[in-house]
């Protein structure tokens, strides 16, 4: 992708600051971990059983850790690497809960992380066509992130998004003996699955709500979660819980910040709940969806 500026009617290019090392990659997503991916930074260079993870955060949304890997060759397999560097967490978890109470003056407990939404993020400045078929699978928790550095002192991150795919991750487990037993344990989440306890009516109306929400702005990506599905930039601006006969939305703001006229919302900032933010509202039909969209559209302005 070329980037140009523009000066009056003119476009000039600008041209592309290449990394030169991995470490220039790493240092600059370590320093800005919270606003590019909304992550909290644990520690750099942690070293285990002879692998060694280059960057380890934790993901305060989901409670899980995720493992960030920098890469400037192209020549290296994602299932391969990802899966060796879950095994390696899964089967040392009390390690990783002693990194990050010491590194971030914590007391977390096993119970506390949810194991089952760890992941593996990789980030280069390149990946090849068969880098990006090979993470086409329903079930893998390994994402590629391609980053480019330009001479007006402009970052760009973009996440290369899995094809739509039905095929599982178990397919190739026989060529990677750590498949089996991290698909136990690791899962991702998919829109279908919350869907699938949702009448006709519910589905249709989850749709046309999403579709509302993503006209808001191109930014704005669906993650589904293991409780909701996710509206995100870099945090969630709104959250979907799905029932049978209705939705249920959180909209990520704090108590005090949603001006809701109309009071459909509720106040849940002190009650326990999937979501984020402190507003939650229950719709079952279009009735009040452009309203509803409105209240999203405060939490994007607010959060973005």
């Amino acid at each position: 992708m070329q980037l140009f500026k523009q000066n009056d009617k003119k476009i000039e290019l600008v041209k592309e600051n290449p990394f030169r090392l991995e470490k220039e990659m790493q240092e600059l997503v370590q320093g800005n971990m919270a606003t590019l991916f909304n992550l909290q930074f644990v520690r750099s260079e942690f070293q285990l059983n002879g692998l060694r993870i280059d960057s380890l955060a934790f993901d305060k949304d989901s409670s899980s850790f995720v493992i960030i890997e920098y890469k400037k060759d192209r020549n290296f397999s994602v299932i391969d690497q990802g899966m060796s560097y879950l095994s390696l967490m899964l089967n040392n978890k009390a390690e990783f809960i002693l990194e990050y109470n010491e590194k971030c003056k914590m007391s977390l407990k096993r119970d506390d992380i949810d194991w089952s939404q760890s992941r593996v993020m990789f980030v280069s400045t390149s990946f090849t066509q068969y880098q990006i078929e090979a993470i086409n699978f329903k079930d893998l928790p390994i994402e590629l992130w391609e980053i480019h550095r330009y001479s007006n002192n402009t970052v760009l991150f973009d996440q290369h998004i899995p094809s739509s795919t039905q095929a599982s991750i178990k397919s190739v487990s026989k060529k990677n003996e750590n498949v089996d037993v991290i698909s136990k344990e690791v899962k991702t989440y998919s829109e279908q699955e919350h869907l699938s306890i949702a009448t006709a009516e519910v589905s249709e109306l989850y749709e046309r709500f999403k579709n509302l929400v993503l006209s808001i702005s191109p930014e704005i990506k669906v993650k589904a979660k293991k409780y909701y599905i996710a509206f995100q930039i870099k945090s969630n601006i709104t959250d979907v819980c799905i029932q049978k006969k209705s939705i249920k939305v959180f909209i990520n703001l704090e108590k005090g910040k949603l001006d809701d006229p109309k009071k459909l919302t509720r106040d849940i900032s002190k009650i326990g709940h999937w979501g984020n933010g402190d507003y939650e509202l229950q719709i079952s039909s279009d009735d009040d969806l452009e309203y509803v969209i409105s209240l999203v559209r405060q939490s994007y302005k607010l959060n973005r």
